[in-house]
């Protein structure tokens, strides 16, 4: 079994090439990205980033997205391994939620052991090799080696390429109208739904499982590790995360890593913490997965106060434009991309938190809820109407700054079903008042106007410089609104002279 898990691991073959994916799921990518001083970006290495949108037999449909590190091996594995020990007959309708709870752990310990039993060979060479190694050329530097020395080095390398890496992951599996989430490490699920009185919910489910989650330091402190020092150090040879997919350093020789060198037991494990159960009876809404990286990003160039809201209005917003669920996952990506890459070259304060950023990966689901019909939404009067939400020119690094463009379809409340209060109204127009949406919380509140388009030309850069706001907080006027005035007051006569006095 082994061997054979070891061939589909070189070839191209894939144990789920004949399941059907979900055509209720959209997801949107983009590649890793450092910046120079003149604000292009350049790729570091390639994705390593991964995600699963099956549907399976008896109304059971699964959902994933992997964020790699030190190669795509393991999220590529994963992603593989997790849909045949899921989909392939192990669940079906008749299951209770400890069922369900059960298969899911136990498909996540087999994903970890059959990802190491395809590189045991690998490990043992890399092994064999060290001992050799050691005693013979001690002290002795590459170029001191004798020949056969230097082919065991070289070889030693290739070997540590082979077998490094880790993944993270968020599941989602949806059964009988129930969402079950199961997580490894610091990706995310949000939950989005509509009530019947216009509200949107936003629940995040669960937490990251990082050196900052007070549950996962406890649990290492009894295994004897230092959790402050875990803590104030932030990394776990190289990564946040406490949890992890492969990883053969922090899994077998963790006691040769001097942070976690007194744990009595494995400290970083694979066992996924399993959320649920979320009826997702009479739900109107959508899912959504993300990678660390896409997490990261948006955080980083307004802060995590509102990280959870501003990703739920972007992807409201272009749901309302898009009839593509493709379309609407890239464009989401895409805007947070060229968000970060603008607050760089600004040189503001969040700037110097934003000068590279990893793989980025979101996937949509919608529950019951509506695409744009032919691209474009449209308001009760019939006619289209741009909704910008904020600009802020506020330096602090504890606020934050949406920039977002909307056309809602309905007049609706955004609300943060955990922790933070936020609103997201639509403007009723009236004569002589153009419509806006306002981004609303309980830190702070900031309102402009910008253009709306489904293709995220909102942060479409202009030039090779950021405008730069005066003494107001303003930067020069950049958008044409001339035809928007002339439909508006084609439809508003009586309100007078809309547009620039």
């Amino acid at each position: 079994m082994a061997a054979q898990r070891r061939n589909l691991m070189q070839s191209h073959q894939s144990w789920t090439d004949d399941l059907p994916l979900c055509e209720m799921c959209g997801v949107g990518t983009a590649t890793n990205c450092v910046y120079g001083s003149d604000g292009k970006g350049s790729q570091i290495h390639p994705n390593e980033d991964g995600h699963l949108r099956f549907r399976g037999e008896d109304g059971c449909f699964l959902y994933g997205v992997f964020n790699g590190y030190d190669g795509s091996r393991v999220a590529s594995f994963a992603s593989q391994c997790l849909t045949a020990e899921l989909l392939l007959g192990q669940l079906n309708s008749s299951h209770s939620d400890s069922d369900v709870r059960r298969i899911l752990t136990q498909a996540f310990d087999v994903v970890e052991k059959s990802y190491f039993e395809t590189i045991d060979d690998a490990l043992a060479e890399k092994a064999n090799l060290s001992n050799y190694l050691l005693p013979h050329n001690e002290n002795l530097s590459f170029h001191q080696l004798s020949a056969q020395g230097q082919k065991v080095q070289e070889r030693l390398k290739e070997l540590e390429l082979e077998v490094s890496g880790g993944a993270t992951a968020v599941v989602a599996l949806i059964l009988n109208d129930k969402l079950y989430i199961a997580s490894v490490g610091t990706n995310r699920a949000l939950l989005c739904k509509s009530s019947s009185d216009g509200q949107n919910q936003v629940l995040q489910i669960g937490r990251p499982h990082n050196t900052e989650n007070e549950e996962e330091l406890q649990r290492l402190a009894a295994l004897g590790v230092d959790s402050a020092r875990v803590r104030q150090t932030g990394l776990i040879s190289g990564q946040s995360s406490t949890r992890r997919l492969g990883d053969y350093r922090v899994k077998f020789n963790y006691n040769d890593i001097d942070l976690l060198s007194v744990a009595k037991g494995k400290p970083v494990i694979s066992e996924p913490e399993i959320h649920g159960v979320q009826s997702l009876e009479n739900v109107t809404g959508f899912l959504l997965l993300m990678s660390e990286g896409l997490i990261n990003a948006l955080e980083s160039a307004h802060g995590p106060e509102q990280a959870n809201q501003e990703i739920v209005a972007m992807v409201a917003a272009e749901l309302a434009l898009q009839n593509s669920l493709e379309a609407v996952a890239q464009s989401v990506v895409e805007r947070i991309k060229r968000l970060h890459h603008d607050v760089y070259v600004s040189g503001r304060q969040r700037a110097t938190f934003c000068s590279r950023h990893e793989d980025m990966t979101l996937l949509i689901r919608t529950l019951d809820y509506p695409l744009a019909e032919g691209g474009t939404p449209t308001n009760p009067s019939g006619r289209i109407y741009p909704v910008s939400v904020p600009y802020s020119n506020s330096l602090s690094t504890s606020k934050t700054s949406v920039m977002l463009s909307l056309v809602m379809p309905s007049q609706n409340t955004l609300t943060n079903g955990t922790n933070t209060a936020s609103t997201l109204e639509e403007g009723t127009p009236t004569p002589g008042q153009s419509p806006t949406a306002t981004l609303q919380s309980t830190n702070t509140q900031t309102q402009s106007s910008s253009s709306s388009s489904g293709d995220g030309s909102l942060f479409r850069q202009r030039g090779s410089q950021a405008a730069q706001p005066d003494e107001t907080g303003r930067v020069p006027p950049y958008v044409d609104f001339t035809q928007f005035y002339r439909l508006w007051g084609s439809d508003h006569s009586e309100g007078g002279g809309l547009g620039p006095q």
